[in-house]
C-alpha cells in the first residue's frame, strides 16, 4: 500500500520558505509605508509654502510672523497634520516679514536638502525636507 502523505522534511522546507516569503514582504512593505508617509509630508510643505506665497501676494509683500497664519487662510484644511497621524508634525519653522524657512522630519530619506533651500536656520542632521520663502 502506498502512502500518498507528505514527509515531515517536505513540509518543514515549505513552511520554511513560505516564513522566508512572509519576512520579505513585511520589510518591502513598511519600506514602502515610510516611502509614502515622506511623499506626503514633502507634498504638505510645497503646499504651506504655495500658502505663504498667496499671503505674501496679498498682503502687501510682507510674509506672516507664524507660518501657521498663512496656513488658516490660505489652505482649504488648514495647516497638515503628520501621516502618522500624531498629530502636529515634527517641523521647525522659522518666519518672519522678509522670509520663511519650513523643515520637516523624514523618515526614510538619508540627507536634508536644507542648503538647497537656503534654510540656514535648519542645522539638523539626518532625514529633514526644507521649503525656504521664493522671494
Amino acid at each position: 500500500m502506498k502512502n500518498k502523505g507528505f514527509t515531515l522534511l517536505e513540509l518543514l522546507v515549505v513552511i520554511g520558505i513560505v516564513s522566508i516569503m512572509m519576512a520579505l514582504t513585511t520589510v518591502a512593505y513598511s519600506t514602502a509605508q515610510r516611502s509614502g508617509r515622506d511623499a506626503r509630508r514633502k507634498q504638505d510643505l510645497v503646499a504651506m509654502q504655495n500658502a505663504l506665497e498667496q499671503y505674501y501676494s496679498a498682503n502687501a509683500f510682507v510674509y506672516p510672523n507664524t507660518c501657521s497664519d498663512a496656513g488658516a487662510v490660505y489652505l482649504k484644511s488648514g495647516w497638515p497634520v503628520d501621516p502618522t497621524n500624531s498629530g502636529v508634525y515634527s517641523y521647525t519653522e522659522n518666519c518672519n516679514a522678509n522670509s520663511y524657512c519650513i523643515c520637516a522630519t523624514m523618515e526614510k530619506d538619508t540627507a536634508g536638502n536644507s542648503s538647497a533651500n537656503n534654510c540656514s536656520s535648519w542645522s539638523s542632521t539626518g532625514a529633514y525636507y526644507c521649503v525656504a520663502s521664493l522671494q
